[in-house]
């Protein structure tokens, strides 16, 4: 199993009293995403990823995907840095470590201009972009971005298909639903063959079924305080049977969860839970049992999205020497078994 670790370019994650994610605004000053994506790959981390968002609404009307009630994860006025942006910033003072959107929200950006941008950070990385792409939540950002809310799921399904031409053919055309465009080229390709790992984050029956036919890897969210590596088993069923349906070899395709984690003691548990602990919450004991039962359900790499109820950026800071000594040093002996 392998670690990614969550930037703060979004803000602090912790949880409410009844166990949902929320983000808890940060200033700008605060976020450090170079610095802390060196300390990252010095300490061993595979990779960062960045949450993704331009706008956000003041008042959201559908619910959100992070938690089980739907409640609504994002403060008001929250700052978002830019993702593409930051992973060229990140690209120029790492040699090792990969960076990935958490993920890239793809219906509402025109597929080449991705491509186009996600080819050169990989081109000047020397190889080190993977490519997560998602459909979307927030209704009054596609409204905002005059994108289509109601078509997502295909708009997005039709930009992963444009953004493989554009990484691995010489001259591109499509004719799609939503895209026309013929006899075109964009140089130069990326790094990596044929193009950068592309996973879907997604929680439905249909993410799974796209991730099975475009992608190479499905990357659901375990972010409140009630996910379970074995409430998302139907997914892994999911990406099973439309891979045989489709005859395609799933050897090589991974699952990855995208995980709240915290290390504490069990007063804090107490306070906090109610006595309840949530899965990967508590001592390095725990939390490292808690991954085997995710590698036990296949999952082959987990994103860190450390728990941090204070708000301050110097618990952050410290949740991750302390994930990187205790859980992250003993990483090795986790196997995800026969994945798919």
């Amino acid at each position: 199993m392998d670690f990614g670790l969550t930037l703060t370019t979004h803000g602090l994650m912790t949880r409410d009293d009844a166990g949902d994610a929320q983000l808890l605004r940060l200033d700008v000053e605060d976020m450090h995403p170079i610095e802390d994506s060196i300390r990252a790959e010095a300490l061993g981390f595979h990779s960062v990823w960045l949450s993704d968002h331009v706008v956000t609404e003041r008042v959201s009307i559908g619910e959100h995907t992070a938690n089980s009630s739907g409640k609504r994860a994002y403060p008001d006025r929250p700052n978002l840095l830019d993702v593409p942006t930051t992973m060229a910033a990140i690209a120029a003072r790492t040699t090792t470590l990969r960076f990935a959107p958490s993920v890239h929200i793809a219906p509402y950006r025109h597929p080449l201009s991705t491509a186009h941008e996600m080819a050169t950070i990989d081109v000047l990385s020397g190889g080190r972009v993977i490519m997560a792409v998602g459909v979307g939540w927030e209704l009054g950002e596609f409204e905002a971005m005059s994108a289509s809310f109601e078509h997502r799921g295909s708009v997005t399904e039709e930009c992963i298909e444009i953004m493989k031409l554009a990484w691995t053919e010489p001259w591109i055309s499509y004719a799609g639903k939503h895209f026309q465009f013929g006899d075109v080229s964009m140089d130069p390709k990326p790094v990596q063959r044929p193009h950068p790992p592309i996973w879907y984050g997604g929680m439905t029956k249909a993410a799974a079924r796209r991730a099975a036919k475009l992608c190479t890897g499905l990357y659901p969210m375990f972010l409140d305080a009630h996910g379970r590596p074995e409430k998302m088993d139907h997914l892994r069923e999911e990406v099973k049977r439309e891979g045989e349906r489709l005859g395609r070899d799933l050897s090589d395709f991974r699952l990855g969860g995208f995980c709240t984690i915290r290390l504490c003691d069990d007063s804090e548990i107490a306070s906090r839970f109610g006595g309840t602990r949530p899965m990967l919450t508590g001592s390095a004991e725990q939390v490292l049992s808690d991954l085997q039962e995710y590698a036990d359900h296949g999952y082959s790499h987990i994103t860190v999205h450390l728990d941090t109820p204070s708000g301050q950026i110097s618990e952050w800071k410290e949740q991750l020497e302390r994930f990187a000594a205790e859980v992250l040093s003993m990483a090795p002996q986790l196997d995800a078994g026969d994945g798919f």
